[in-house]
């Protein structure tokens, strides 16, 4: 189990197929079993899905691959609870953007106490480095305009970010983010109206309408 997880997100695979509801409520019952090759299974389908959510939020590979590795150790031990109110695919999301804002609020406290201490004379060094933002897209193109939009993406509000994230990068429908987000079809629609509002304040490149 443990040599298992080490390897969920070191390279990430190409997105699976999105496999249907039958699909995945099958292998949900078999990791209730406690069935190692439904977990491994599991990994295979989702974990691009998961890294790629986690690192767009995150904008940092060692932490993106440390958070993802978290959400399935959580799912490994709490799917014996799991009821089926949601979708498998809905959880994970859930699990993913929940534990990267969780993350990215410890990192923030974590460089904003670093910076008082220094202040004091306690410490000489701020202890948590800025984030990267060694997304694959922007290492692959190398676009300066890519580099602005991840940064001022990181800028909105939790729950804009996370519906920008899972439409932009993951194109779930807004059924599928209204469901992980656990709210309407219209205010996944606000949140992303005012994050696209609030980006081409700062950007000069068009947006994605969709």
């Amino acid at each position: 189990m443990h040599t298992l997880l080490l390897s969920v997100v070191s390279e990430p695979l190409a997105d699976a197929p999105r496999p249907a509801a039958s699909a995945d409520a099958e292998l949900v019952a078999q990791l209730q079993q406690g069935r190692e090759q439904a977990f491994r299974t599991l990994v295979e389908r989702y974990q691009n899905r998961v890294y790629r959510t986690v690192l767009a939020l995150l904008h940092s590979r060692e932490e993106a691959e440390d958070v993802a590795q978290e959400v399935f150790v959580e799912v490994y031990q709490t799917v014996g609870r799991f009821r089926g109110d949601a979708a498998l695919s809905t959880w994970l999301y859930r699990l993913a953007t929940s534990r990267a804002l969780k993350h990215r609020r410890w990192a923030r406290a974590k460089k904003r106490f670093a910076s008082f201490t220094s202040l004091l004379g306690f410490d000489n060094h701020v202890l948590h480095d800025p984030p990267d933002h060694a997304h694959p897209q922007a290492q692959l193109e190398g676009q300066q305009q890519l580099r602005l939009l991840l940064e001022q993406v990181a800028r909105l509000p939790d729950q804009q970010q996370v519906a920008f994230t899972l439409r932009h990068e993951q194109e779930l429908s807004y059924e599928e983010i209204a469901a992980v987000l656990n709210t309407t079809v219209p205010a996944v629609e606000s949140l992303l109206f005012r994050a696209r509002q609030t980006l081409r304040k700062h950007l000069q490149a068009p947006l994605p309408h969709a």
